[in-house]
């Protein structure tokens, strides 16, 4: 079972298009796929019709009874989406309770790893949205994934939340002697825009070895696809940004393939 996060200390970047997008990718390919919402504000549950201010199952769950935390209890909060391959542990809006909750508390940092151990065998594949913010969520995402995927906007204002983002990464593996791979994957591309294309160079200049060699396009199939909620790829093959998602995947599981996951001890 692979588990990808999707994450970045900038809101607006594209995450909740990016998890969708890759989760559809891998379904139509027969892949088992859960989505995790870790997000308070809850788009990727509202993409898929879950309402996060009235969730009676999902992630808050994962935390307030942790100690309950087996393969029963984990299914009880998983939903089955209205799209075959994909179910979701939905968020909740009371998520946002969590940081201020978990002040002088063992082994919240650890939650939804031990939560995902238990579904070994039964998803293909994982991935986690996650909040624009470091705190005890994200904590929790980057210590379950195998590989890391940070969208970020190709605008200036961007290139800041990317450093922070990246300073992050350096500081917790210094912190558990541990490398988290990621793959920064630069989004809402538009070519007509200087910022657009200069933000791209930057991105590509600056971090070589760990960006995506394309983009993410704009395109309003995504907007199309999310009042539908529907995963953009089961909207329309033709599209530019559908195009660009399936190259993602496909570069994304080579990345896989070509690194060995890492150990059990994870981040903490």
């Amino acid at each position: 079972m692979n588990v990808w996060t999707v994450a970045n200390q900038k809101g607006g970047v594209g995450k909740t298009t990016t998890s969708i997008a890759l989760a559809g990718l891998a379904a139509q390919q027969g892949q088992r796929v859960l989505l995790v919402d870790l997000d308070p504000h809850g788009s990727l549950s509202s993409y898929l019709r879950q309402d996060p201010d009235r969730a009676e199952r999902g992630a808050l769950f994962l935390f307030t009874e942790r100690e309950k935390i087996s393969r029963d209890f984990v299914h009880q909060h998983i939903i089955r989406s209205e799209h075959q391959g994909i179910d979701l542990i939905p968020a909740a809006t009371a998520l946002a309770t969590l940081e201020r909750k978990s002040v002088g508390q063992e082994g919240l940092g650890l939650v939804v790893k031990r939560a995902l151990h238990e579904l070994e065998g039964d998803y293909d594949l994982v991935i986690i949205d996650t909040p624009p913010l470091l705190g005890v969520l994200m904590v929790n995402a980057l210590a379950a994934c195998d590989e890391l995927v940070i969208p970020v906007q190709t605008e200036f204002l961007a290139l800041k939340g990317l450093e922070r983002m990246v300073n992050t990464l350096k500081m917790m593996s210094r912190s558990n002697r541990q490398t988290l791979r990621y793959h920064i994957v630069p989004t809402m591309f538009d070519r007509r825009t200087h910022a657009s294309v200069s933000t791209f160079r930057t991105i590509r200049h600056d971090y070589p070895e760990h960006t995506w060699p394309g983009r993410i396009p704009v395109d309003t199939k995504f907007r199309d696809a999310s009042k539908m909620g529907v995963p953009p790829s089961w909207l329309t093959q033709d599209s530019r940004g559908v195009e660009a998602y399936q190259s993602l995947y496909k570069w994304l599981q080579r990345q896989g393939v070509k690194s060995p996951a890492r150990s059990a001890g994870g981040l903490s």
